[in-house]
């Protein structure tokens, strides 16, 4: 099938966010997009157009199109993992993670004990940490895990990153392979701990509205993992093209 310009778009969109294109880069010339995938300079004005619209590049005098400066945008856990299995990177540039935390603790919330087909207050892994963008807090990431995971990758009690990834780990350990459910989006108040987390100061008992995205993981014994992302207020996350 020729190339589209949406093939083209969808190219440079994944530049961008898995950070090989960084804000204030010069994208290529129309004529060299053109060159490269073999298509006509019309086709990738239209992609350009696309991620213009989109707000992933901006014009700039004298220089051209460039990356815009967007560091509010969510990248969400799904975004994450798709990364890691693309180009082996756990975070995208400028991307750091702080605050990791690991612990066995009871499963309080209905939702999450559904997701995980566990009973209330079951036990269960939680990994923890925070996700920063130049610095700043960006989103608490919660990893919620089955128990029955802890048997065969006993390190997810272990404090810090795992590498590699405790999926890739545990499929390589017991030949199954963990899929992921389409992503669930939400919205809630921010409990005090999260505000902390995020460095939100605001008065105390204070409403404050955030972004939550979840991921559920199975394997062929059903749901293993829930990954949830609190997102930081101001964020924004982008409809897929």
């Amino acid at each position: 099938m020729p190339t589209q310009a949406t093939d083209i778009a969808a190219h440079y969109r994944r530049a961008i966010t898995d950070g090989d294109l960084r804000p204030g880069d010069r994208m290529p010339t129309v004529r060299e997009t053109a060159e490269r995938f073999g298509v006509a300079t019309a086709t990738v004005s239209r992609a350009y157009a696309m991620l213009k619209a989109e707000g992933l590049t901006a014009p700039r005098a004298r220089v051209g199109t460039v990356v815009a400066d967007r560091p509010r945008v969510v990248v969400t856990g799904a975004e994450r993992l798709e990364r890691l299995n693309r180009t082996g990177k756990t975070t995208s540039e400028g991307e750091t993670t702080s605050d990791h935390w690991a612990g066995l603790r009871s499963c309080a919330d209905p939702e999450i004990c559904r997701l995980l087909g566990v009973e209330p207050h079951a036990e269960i892994v939680i990994r923890r940490r925070v996700f920063r963008k130049d610095g700043r807090p960006t989103a608490v990431a919660l990893s919620l895990i089955d128990m029955r995971a802890l048997a065969d990758v006993p390190e997810l009690l272990t404090e810090g990153k795992l590498e590699p990834f405790w999926q890739h780990t545990y499929t390589e350990r017991t030949g199954r392979t963990i899929t992921r459910s389409p992503e669930l989006y939400g919205a809630r108040l921010a409990s005090s701990d999260e505000l902390r987390a995020l460095e939100i100061d605001v008065p105390e008992g204070a409403a404050v509205p955030v972004l939550v995205l979840r991921n559920v993981h199975h394997d062929d014994d059903g749901p293993i993992e829930v990954w949830e992302d609190v997102q930081a207020p101001g964020t924004w996350k982008e409809a897929s093209a």
